[in-house]
């Protein structure tokens, strides 16, 4: 089958408030995540991965970071004019505003979707850690001779609360898009789930025009809240896709089927690095097939003095002396002195533990210097002066101002 012609929107202005100190100075889908990746790879591999290569990136909020990393780790063909990951700021064609809202941000874009004059356009978000074949929605938006797809992932009813639902039929045709409802419809035949949108959606362009110029004059800026129930309303044919039946090459029989995190809290971002560890880890990320691709870096190799590490990724450019780590993430440059006890945490690039560090449950951001014999983390008595203790007891060490390239 002939594919049509598609373009990505992609919505990675988020702020991360809830990630904060980590966005203190860089938007949410910069954030560093695992040994060599940020957010936003995720979403931008999934798409290269299933042969979308035209691609917007709306940013907004504290986007220099980001803006400097695609340009240094996403270039694409300059022979094929359709090939390109391209940062889009905030360009206020209709005025002095700034994006309002994720369908806003489409909105002011309009002159680039009717320039590339494509049949369907992805717009999905950037703030999320997965894998997904997107030519498997594609499929099937097109079976269904669909004007509006939108992703759905199963979710515990008692859970479902708290997410936008979507209120489906046996075939996915959706009947009611609801935010948050107090008493959240299941999914069909399973009183036991619900239907949560993922954020991620394929548009007919025509649909995808009429739903935003409506928005527009109606004063909302929500995909979610707006768009999709007024298209709803007005009798286009909008689906679910159910994400738990996408299936990635190359994925592990031990991994969870259909894993998506949305890694907006201190909690999930943790959480998530520890579903990359062990033997069988829940999310795989070594996958030969379906790779997450890395930030590019010119590091030697890592140099191990002595020491014991046990269920840790560790990047390039380590240096580490006579250390113990254990179930632990170190990202790039880190240089670990003798005797640093690391421990359920997350090093960023080229922080430097001074001899005697115990980092324990602890997330420390770029290029910090922990002095000797300090003691970070997880059942401590005295606080560290310089951490952010996360409500889930999780400590966070926040980034020095003056890298905020980082």
């Amino acid at each position: 089958m002939a594919y049509p012609k598609i373009l990505a929107m992609i919505m990675a202005g988020g702020r991360g408030e809830r990630l904060f100190p980590l966005t203190f100075e860089r938007s949410k889908p910069s954030v560093p995540f695992g040994g060599r990746y940020r957010i936003v790879d995720f979403v931008l591999s999934n798409l290269i991965n299933s042969h979308i290569y035209s691609i917007y990136l709306l940013v907004q909020y504290k986007s220099q970071s980001l803006i400097e990393y695609i340009r240094e780790n996403w270039g694409l063909s300059s022979v094929i004019s359709d090939h390109f990951v391209t940062v889009v700021p905030p360009q206020m064609r209709y005025g002095p505003d700034w994006f309002q809202g994720t369908a806003n941000a489409v909105f002011q874009n309009l002159n680039l979707i009717r320039q590339h004059k494509p049949e369907l356009v992805v717009v999905f978000g950037a703030d999320h850690v997965y894998r997904m074949d997107i030519r498997q929605m594609i499929d099937f938006h097109l079976e269904n001779n669909a004007d509006v797809t939108a992703a759905a992932i199963p979710v515990p009813i008692k859970q479902a609360s708290d997410f936008g639902i979507i209120d489906a039929e046996d075939n996915g045709r959706i009947k009611a898009f609801m935010e948050k409802p107090k008493n959240p419809p299941p999914m069909p035949n399973d009183p036991t789930r619900a239907y949560c949108s993922m954020g991620n959606y394929i548009f007919n362009t025509d649909a995808l025009i009429k739903g935003l110029i409506q928005a527009e004059r109606n004063k909302e800026n929500d995909f979610g809240k707006n768009v999709i129930p007024n298209l709803l309303n007005e009798g286009e044919r909008l689906f679910a896709y159910n994400f738990a039946t996408n299936k990635i090459a190359g994925a592990k029989p031990y991994e969870e089927q259909g894993y998506w995190r949305d890694v907006g809290s201190i909690k999930a971002f943790w959480d998530a690095h520890q579903d990359m560890l062990g033997h069988k880890p829940v999310f795989e990320i070594n996958n030969e097939l379906w790779p997450i691709r890395p930030s590019r870096n010119e590091m030697p190799a890592t140099k191990i003095m002595g020491g014991e590490i046990t269920n840790s990724i560790i990047a390039e450019g380590v240096l580490i002396n006579n250390s113990k780590i254990t179930n632990s993430v170190i990202r790039c440059g880190v240089v670990i002195e003798d005797g640093v006890e690391i421990k359920d945490s997350i090093i960023m690039d080229y922080v430097v533990l001074k001899k005697g560090c115990s980092i324990n449950k602890t997330i420390i951001d770029s290029f910090n210097i922990i002095e000797e014999d300090v003691h970070i983390g997880y059942d401590i008595k005295k606080p560290y002066w310089r951490a952010h203790l996360d409500p889930s007891g999780i400590s966070v060490i926040a980034s020095e101002k003056h890298t905020a390239r980082l």
